[in-house]
C-alpha cells in the first residue's frame, strides 16, 4: 500500500466511525440505548480532561463537579424559569466555563497533587451546595419534573436521543482536533514539552493552561446538559466523587492529549463500571458492593498506569503492537505526535511560535 492510499485510509477511517457511532443506536435495544448515551456523554468530559492532563499537565478531579454544574445550570432553568429546554443546553456549556473561568484564576497556581486534591475540594464543595440551595436544586431529593428536550416540534427520546449525544461527541472531537493543529496547538505542544522554555520565548503559560482549563470544563457542562435531559430528573447521588475519579481513569487507559483515545477510555471504563455494578447487585452481595467493587478497580488501574504506564495503557499498548506491525502507525487516525524533550525538536517548535506580540502574550499570562 503506497503513501497516498495511506493518507486516504487515515482519513476515511475517522469518517466512517464517526457515521457508525451515529447510526448504531438503531440497532441497539433500549437498555442498551441508555448505556449507550451514558458512553457519549462520559467521552465528551474525557476530550476535554485528555487535553488539559496531556497538554496543560494538569490532573483535574473536579471535572464531575463540572459535569453536574451543566447539568444543573440546564435543569433549573428549565424546571424552575420555564426556559426553551434548546436555550438551556445551549447555555449549561457557557455557564460552566465561566465558573471554571472563575475558579481557575485562583486555582491553577497550583501543581502537581496540590492541584488535584484542590480540583476534588472543588466536587465536594459543589455538592455540598447543592444540599444547601435545596429551594433551587432540589436537594436531597432531587430536581424533578424536567421537561423533555424540545427541538423545534419533536421531543428526541431513545435511538435519535442518542445519535444527538454521539452527534455532539462528533462534533467535539473536531474541534478538539482543530485545535491541536492549530498555532494554539503547537503552543500547547510546546508548553507539554517545557513549560519554561516556552515561556521564556513569549508563550503565555499561564493565559493557555487557564483556557485549555475552561474549555474542557465547557465540554464537561455539555455532557451534563445532555444528561438532564436524558433521565429528566437529577439528584446528588448521581455526582458523587467517584464519578471524577471515574473520568480520570478514562484518560489513564486512553492516553493524555488523544482524542481517539479518550473516547475509546469512555467507552471502556462505562462499560467496566456497568459490568462490575451488575456484578455488584447480585444476591448475597453486599448493598455497597456495587461501589467499593467500583473504588477498588478503578484504584487499581491507576496505580498499575501510573508506575508502569505513564503515557496511558492504549499508546503503550499501541507501542508494543508497532514493534511487530509498524504499518499500523500510518493508517491509524492519531493526534500530531507529543513533542519529545529535546533540545532541537523543542528549539524548532519554539521559534515557530516568536511574533510581534510576544511581551504583550507574556504580560496577559502574567
Amino acid at each position: 500500500m503506497n503513501a497516498v492510499a495511506l493518507r486516504r485510509t487515515g482519513r476515511t477511517l475517522p469518517i466512517a466511525a464517526a457515521v457508525v457511532l451515529i447510526l448504531l443506536p438503531w440497532e441497539l435495544s433500549l437498555a442498551n440505548q441508555s448505556l449507550y448515551v451514558q458512553m457519549g456523554q462520559y467521552a465528551i468530559v474525557a476530550v476535554g480532561l485528555s487535553l488539559l492532563m496531556g497538554f496543560a499537565g494538569q490532573v483535574s478531579f473536579g471535572q464531575g463537579a463540572f459535569y453536574l454544574v451543566g447539568a444543573y445550570v440546564a435543569g433549573v432553568l428549565a424546571t424552575r424559569y420555564h426556559w426553551p429546554t434548546l436555550a438551556t443546553l445551549a447555555l449549561a456549556p457557557v455557564a460552566t466555563a465561566a465558573v471554571a473561568w472563575v475558579i481557575g484564576l485562583p486555582l491553577l497556581r497550583l501543581r502537581g497533587h496540590y492541584l488535584a486534591f484542590a480540583t476534588l475540594a472543588v466536587h465536594l464543595i459543589v455538592l455540598s451546595l447543592v444540599f444547601t440551595w435545596s429551594g433551587v436544586t432540589g436537594g436531597e431529593i432531587g430536581l424533578i419534573g424536567i421537561p423533555a428536550l424540545k427541538i423545534g416540534s419533536s421531543h428526541p427520546a431513545g435511538a435519535t436521543y442518542a445519535a444527538i449525544v454521539w452527534a455532539a461527541v462528533v462534533a467535539v472531537a473536531l474541534v478538539s482536533l482543530a485545535l491541536v493543529g492549530s498555532r494554539a496547538g503547537r503552543a500547547l505542544r510546546a508548553i507539554a514539552a517545557s513549560e519554561r522554555d516556552a515561556a521564556a520565548t513569549g508563550i503565555a503559560v499561564g493565559a493557555y493552561k487557564l483556557r485549555l482549563f475552561v474549555l474542557s470544563a465547557g465540554y464537561a457542562g455539555l455532557a451534563g446538559g445532555l444528561f438532564t435531559y436524558q433521565l429528566h430528573y437529577l439528584s446528588p447521588d448521581s455526582f458523587a466523587v467517584i464519578l471524577s475519579v471515574q473520568f480520570v481513569v478514562m484518560i489513564a487507559i486512553g492516553g493524555m492529549g488523544s482524542v481517539y483515545g479518550a473516547v475509546f477510555g469512555a467507552i471502556a471504563v462505562t462499560l467496566l463500571r456497568h459490568e462490575l455494578s451488575v456484578l455488584g447487585t447480585r444476591p448475597g452481595m453486599p448493598l455497597q458492593a456495587p461501589k467499593v467493587l467500583a473504588i477498588g478497580v478503578f484504584g487499581l488501574i491507576l496505580t498499575v498506569v501510573v508506575l508502569f504506564f505513564p503515557r496511558g495503557l492504549l499508546p503503550a499498548l499501541g507501542d508494543l503492537t508497532g514493534r511487530f506491525r509498524p504499518q499500523v502507525a500510518e493508517i491509524a487516525p492519531a493526534l500530531p505526535p507529543m513533542p519529545v524533550p529535546g533540545e532541537a525538536e523543542r528549539a524548532a517548535e519554539l521559534e515557530s511560535l516568536r511574533g510581534p506580540t510576544d511581551a504583550a502574550t507574556r504580560e496577559a499570562g502574567d
